[in-house]
């Protein structure tokens, strides 16, 4: 029984050199609580939420790393923020001690793909929901822009789910042999990944991609969704990767394209080639979400949701610009 024993449980060894890297990869990240619904684990937090000092409107709760352009950054920022790039995102996070880091961008989407692989990598990390849209009305020119209705043959409103397919698992090549090595080198690679995909190029032709409806049934059928989309939101796990084609574009979306950018980090991560449908469901039915009384916490301007832009806020040069 013993070199039996010893055949059947070498699997379960992230040294075995017989495991592939995404094995070995998926095993150590399963050990680290590192599964999707861990990372995802109250990553969001709208400026509401938070605890804004209002008699200068700093975060002194956080470390806040600001990864819009530098220009912009000196155009208006929360006081005490840091700006630095997604390539430079882990050396920035390393500052931050002891704090917990808030990210921040325009609009909540690169915040989330940044706080997904920061978390990957042990940092306490969240995103402010909305980004700077979500802080003052004069920074929230990127929401106002695309929140919007749009028309398209391919965005369908059947309730027929697309019945899932076992595929075989994504191949990594890191070169790298234990599963921390192997996460810190593909977290760095995601940190130079191009991630994002406009409605017009998904809608266009989606069969060009695997695309991935994330949220409920009910909502699937009540708001429409991209034709011929798969359903993964509560098989999205490490256990539910098999549902996922190695060798397809995964598109994912959500409501805001937040959720769904952290959640194509982890994908990524684990090897998979991945986009994020840029503003979710808010730039094809946002007047559908925005008034309807289970979703408006989705929706930008939604009644809830946390986009009421008031804080204040400063320039480069110290001037304030005050709540509204």
């Amino acid at each position: 029984m013993i070199p039996v024993f010893a055949l059947t449980s070498c699997k379960d060894d992230p040294a075995d050199p017989s495991l592939s890297e995404f094995e070995v990869l998926t095993t150590y990240m399963a050990q680290q609580n590192l599964d999707l619904n861990n990372v995802l684990d109250g990553w969001v937090k709208a400026a509401s939420g938070i605890n804004v000092n209002t008699s200068d409107y700093s975060v002194p709760d956080y470390y806040i790393i600001d990864l819009r352009s530098a220009e912009d950054f000196s155009a208006g920022h929360i006081k005490g923020a840091n700006n630095t790039t997604m390539a430079n995102l882990l050396e920035e996070a390393d500052k931050a001690g002891t704090k917990p880091i808030l990210v921040v961008c325009y609009t909540g989407q690169t915040a989330g793909r940044a706080t997904g692989l920061l978390r990957l990598m042990g940092k306490t990390a969240y995103t402010l929901k909305w980004g700077m849209s979500g802080w003052h009305a004069n920074l929230a020119g990127k929401w106002n822009a695309n929140a919007a209705d749009f028309s398209s043959p391919n965005w369908v409103d059947t309730d027929d789910e697309r019945p899932l397919n076992e595929f075989g698992e994504p191949v990594i090549s890191t070169g790298e042999k234990d599963g921390a090595a192997i996460l810190e080198a593909q977290v760095r690679a995601a940190l130079d990944n191009s991630w994002s995909v406009t409605k017009t190029e998904l809608l266009e032709n989606p069969a060009n991609f695997f695309v991935n409806n994330k949220w409920s049934l009910a909502h699937y059928a009540q708001f429409g969704h991209v034709a011929n989309a798969y359903r993964l939101d509560e098989q999205l796990n490490l256990a539910g990767l098999k549902y996922l084609d190695p060798t397809a574009t995964v598109v994912t979306y959500c409501y805001t394209g937040q959720t769904s950018a952290i959640t194509n980090a982890w994908l990524d991560v684990l090897g998979y080639n991945t986009k994020s449908l840029m503003f979710g469901a808010n730039g094809v039915v946002h007047s559908q979400l925005v008034n309807d009384e289970a979703a408006k916490k989705s929706a930008w301007k939604g009644a809830g949701s946390g986009s009421e832009n008031n804080f204040g806020y400063y320039d480069s040069n110290g001037n304030f610009y005050g709540p509204n």
